[in-house]
């Protein structure tokens, strides 16, 4: 009479399980990196959405918008799903915009939630056009984007 195997063995299960355990060791972290990096790409979106009217200010005034400046929100009202609001300031040539993360724990990654700075980017009027730099010293620039390295 033939002896006839059905299912797997415990030996060829426990290598299937080892198999997912490395692949998984993998990818978890490198998937984290992924999220922070997509949420630190929120405070870009912000940012761009307030730099033309910033240009156009500081072109016709030829000063730097605040916060309650006429046509500019409170910083408050620059949010988003990860960012907590976005800061205008400078002293004309060079405006400045601020960018911060909210600061609960679970809304936002650690290493965004740990970036009390924010992220600063610096526009400078050079002779009629504005370039724009992005700064940040506290963030790992795994995380970062290339233009803010």
């Amino acid at each position: 009479m033939k002896n006839v195997q059905k299912g797997f063995t415990l030996i060829e299960l426990m290598i299937v399980v080892a198999i997912i355990a490395i692949l998984a060791a993998i990818a978890i972290p490198q998937y984290q990196n992924y999220i922070t990096k997509s949420q630190f790409s929120e405070t870009q979106t912000i940012a761009d959405g307030l730099k033309t009217p910033i240009v156009e200010y500081a072109n016709q005034t030829g000063q730097c918008p605040t916060n309650g400046t006429i046509g500019f929100s409170a910083a408050g009202s620059y949010k988003g799903k990860f960012v907590s609001g976005a800061t205008l300031a400078g002293a004309y040539p060079a405006c400045t915009i601020t960018v911060n993360f909210i600061a609960t724990a679970g809304s936002v990654s650690a290493p965004l939630t740990a970036n009390a700075a924010g992220v600063l980017f610096t526009g400078t009027n050079n002779g009629g056009t504005f370039s724009w730099t992005c700064q940040d010293t506290t963030l790992a620039a795994k995380y970062k984007p290339t233009v803010c390295q």
